[in-house]
């Protein structure tokens, strides 16, 4: 009776609502499956912001709307939290927009740039929303590899100069999702450096920004001289405070982008709600022990991961950051049929590179979201199978 629009039509299957599905069918037939194919962190909040939010749903002036851009306290301790960990000077008010969920911001930059006919540079592999907001705004990709061999950083010099030419947008992700690789100085430089020569704005996801390992601290790209006069910078309070089901999240950085994403957002939204964005408050501006100890926790699991994969023979980089692994295939198997074989066989689920791009291809994705002794276990059971002697 109802004939869904060709823009929905044109939308790619959402990657992890199947990779959810197929765990749930393994599960419901009655096996112990590990699930290392999820990036949602399998942590509580920390009590402080859990007891913040339990006083503030209580107010009566949360229970009416907030206002339309969010409360100036939060803004205030999100610029707080971005001198003090990064450098980075902030307009609360003119270089900060609310988001509900990080996730949301990324989608939303596309339909605030881009036209049918536009072009996005996108990372190959790289995080699945982003094709998304794309094609929502009726716009085209242009893929950029990344590969191990550039220590998965994009070659701008490769990128089609008709594609450089057309392109309004692009995307960049460091801490990256899915390889763990990190960006440098230098590197974000030269991303400043391009989009400014080429008027393309840049958009960099920094949902794991404060989980770095070896001692290294993930750098912001605002803190790169002149980022901030070429693009904005995503941030999800989701990875840093295990505030995943919150859905709260913030943009900051060039002021005419953050007018358009709280332009689009008058349209879309009323407000987050009030007491969350009190909780987040307290979260940015108390002490941040927990996010030094949340760090820790990861950084032990990467340790605990490649021990065991060592043990197998299963050869891989650790991560530099995020809390994922990338872990390449065994030979002759494509990240798919591996991931269903390891899921049908030992009741272990990984994320199928080639679920993040044509360049995903020959790897997986493993997220470090799960005890010690499960991350162990996923391993020993994948050992059985020969796959890597």
């Amino acid at each position: 009776m109802f004939e869904m629009s060709q823009r929905l039509k044109e939308l790619p299957e959402q990657f992890f609502a199947n990779l959810v599905k197929q765990v749930s069918v393994a599960i419901n037939a009655g096996h112990d499956v590990i699930n290392l194919g999820q990036g949602s962190p399998d942590l509580p909040t920390p009590p402080h912001i859990v007891e913040a939010m339990q006083h503030a749903v209580t107010k009566p002036i949360h229970h009416r709307y907030a206002p339309f851009r969010g409360h100036t306290s939060l803004k205030e301790a999100i610029a707080k939290r971005y001198f003090e960990d990064y450098g980075v000077i902030l307009d609360p008010e003119k270089e900060v927009a609310l988001l509900f969920g990080g996730k949301t911001g990324l989608i939303e930059i596309s339909q605030c740039l881009l036209d049918p006919g536009d072009v996005c540079l996108v990372p190959d592999p790289g995080y699945p929303d982003y094709w998304s907001g794309v094609v929502m705004a009726g716009a085209k990709m242009e893929m950029m590899p990344l590969r191990e061999s550039n220590d998965y950083l994009p070659d701008y010099t490769a990128i089609s100069p008709t594609a450089v030419d057309k392109a309004k947008l692009m995307f960049v992700n460091y801490p990256n999702n899915p390889t763990g690789a990190i960006a440098t100085n230098e590197f974000y430089e030269e991303t400043v450096a391009f989009a400014a020569k080429h008027g393309i704005a840049v958009c960099s996801d920094f949902a794991y920004g404060a989980i770095g390992f070896d001692g290294k601290r993930p750098i912001s790209f605002l803190a790169t001289p002149g980022a901030k006069e070429v693009g904005i910078e995503c941030y999800t309070m989701s990875k840093t405070y295990n505030m995943a089901g919150w859905r709260v999240g913030f943009a900051v950085g060039n002021a005419k982008l953050i007018e358009m994403i709280d332009l689009i957002q008058d349209h879309y939204y009323c407000s987050l709600f009030g007491a969350i964005q009190e909780a987040a408050t307290v979260a940015l501006t108390y002490d941040q022990s927990c996010v030094r100890n949340l760090n820790s926790i990861y950084e032990k699991r990467r340790q605990v991961l490649s021990d065991a994969l060592n043990e197998i023979g299963w050869h891989a980089k650790p991560p530099a950051g995020s809390f994922f692994a990338w872990l390449p295939t065994p030979k002759g198997m494509t990240s798919t049929y591996f991931t269903e074989y390891v899921l049908r066989e030992a009741n272990v689920m990984f994320a199928p590179g080639i679920g993040f791009g044509s360049y995903g291809e020959g790897f997986v994705r493993c997220a470090l979201l799960a005890e010690e002794h499960r991350i162990r276990e996923a391993i020993a059971r994948i050992g059985k199978l020969n796959l890597f002697s």
